[in-house]
């Protein structure tokens, strides 16, 4: 796995397209049991190099019942977006994932990891890629059918201050979706104590 972050640390497959430069931001280990599949660094984390360093992140930890401590144990959560890279700022919030990432790098990295239990699927980006034809015509349709993708992925909406909105309109979210996150969250989180 070290071998393979290195390469990654050291790719430039979508330089032209950044024009804040590359910083992939990963965190994985051969032993993640919870893989979080997001969309893409925002400004925050490229600047840290942390992922998840910023008030998503904060929501995504609340979602799923962790401490920062748990949260950044490579052992037990992979922290794996869509495109490894600062997309940068588009009209409306950041730029998309840029398509080359993903493809080039998913399955090197997944293919090494032992013992995944779990892959949290943050937003349309990832629910596409991953889900292929079994995602349904949008993100709440899918999300609120979460069950149908059990035990292998649950898709979540992405923790974004900006999507307040969706999360007042769908208030099923959390009184349906999250607790069976905590739930499989702290199961997971327990065997490995």
């Amino acid at each position: 796995m070290n071998s393979l972050l290195s390469k990654i640390k050291d790719c430039q497959l979508c330089l032209p397209h950044l024009s804040h430069g590359v910083n992939p931001v990963i965190s994985v280990s051969e032993k993640s049991r919870i893989i979080i599949i997001g969309q893409a660094p925002g400004s925050v984390v490229h600047r840290t190099g942390i992922p998840w360093d910023d008030k998503s992140g904060d929501r995504l930890r609340s979602w799923l019942g962790v401490s920062k401590e748990a949260f950044y144990n490579e052992d037990l959560f992979a922290l794996i977006p869509m495109a490894f890279c600062y997309p940068g700022k588009g009209k409306s919030g950041d730029l998309p994932p840029r398509p080359e990432c993903a493809p080039q790098w998913h399955d090197l990295v997944l293919n090494q990891i032992e013992k995944k239990e779990l892959i949290i699927l943050i937003g349309t980006y990832a629910q596409q890629y991953y889900l292929k034809k079994l995602v349904k015509k949008n993100l709440t349709t899918t999300v609120k059918n979460f069950a149908d993708y059990l035990p292998n992925y649950l898709p979540l909406p992405h923790p974004s201050p900006r999507n307040n909105i969706w999360l007042k309109k769908n208030e099923w979210f959390e009184a349906a979706v999250i607790p069976e996150l905590k739930n499989r969250i702290k199961m997971i989180c327990e065997r490995e104590l």
